[in-house]
């Protein structure tokens, strides 16, 4: 039986990539470790990331809180609209879609910045000067990507709920201690573990998919276009597929 070609692509894709990330964990631990690349990749990381993902998430508690008030007001539930949009965004709103900003404004960044490199040849004189261009150019952006991630979500977790804070107040009045104490009471430990923890999976997806796509870009100035986005749309589905399979194994731990 002969497989179609798409689905023959795809197996080649996705084991490319598996060797690409085995590639990734054989050197990430060896020294010599790129210290200052990674503290910059940081920094030009986190730091390009924060404002959109921060204007993004306030939007997003804003419109989620004037959204669910007529509905909760006919239950006559309203009182309890602060500790639905803060489970709501801390769980899975929150991480989910700062995720994808990520993972578009990071993803394609990466992509077509190595996809420059390597279509220019400059990885090539790299490593013809000795310097081991895999271990600067991805190990550190995977890593920093990784690292970043996470804070940038807690960030953008908490510009959402005063985002919330402000909708709530909007057609009412509620104290800011209040809300707060709501937010905080209604959130158990299960409920910010696994939201926290698959984060860190989130970033290294975006920062190793930007990476693969990146290096291993061809055919000119064209290739360059299509490896940026695609690292966006691949990075794009994976983020949803971590977030389910995160979903099923709290769920059989039972933390949900």
């Amino acid at each position: 039986m002969v497989l179609p070609a798409e689905i023959r692509s795809f197996l080649s894709e996705a084991g490319e990539l598996s060797r690409f990330t085995g590639r990734f964990f054989s050197q990430a631990f060896r020294p010599r470790y790129e210290l200052y690349e990674f503290t910059r990749q940081c920094y030009l990381i986190g730091y390009s990331s924060l404002p959109l993902i921060g204007l993004t998430s306030f939007i997003m508690g804003l419109v989620l809180t004037m959204q669910l008030r007529p509905s909760m007001v006919d239950y006559g539930v309203e009182s309890e609209l602060p500790s639905i949009v803060g489970i709501a965004i801390v769980r899975e709103i929150g991480p989910v879609i700062s995720a994808l900003i990520f993972a578009g404004k990071i993803g394609s960044s990466i992509g077509a910045e190595l996809g420059s490199m390597k279509v220019t040849e400059q990885i090539d004189a790299m490593e013809v000067s000795g310097t081991n261009p895999f271990k600067y150019l991805v190990v550190t952006r995977v890593f920093a990507a990784t690292l970043m991630l996470p804070v940038l979500i807690i960030l953008g977790d908490t510009i959402s709920l005063y985002g919330s804070f402000l909708g709530v107040n909007i057609r009412g009045t509620t104290s800011s201690h209040l809300f707060w104490t709501q937010v905080i009471d209604s959130l158990a430990f299960s409920d910010v573990l696994p939201a926290f923890i698959k984060t860190y999976f989130f970033g290294f997806a975006v920062g190793i998919i930007g990476c693969y796509k990146g290096y291993n870009s061809s055919k000119g100035t064209e290739g360059v276009g299509r490896s940026a986005n695609s690292a966006v749309v691949v990075a794009s589905v994976m983020v949803f597929v971590i977030d389910l399979l995160a979903v099923q194994i709290t769920d059989l731990l039972g933390l949900n």
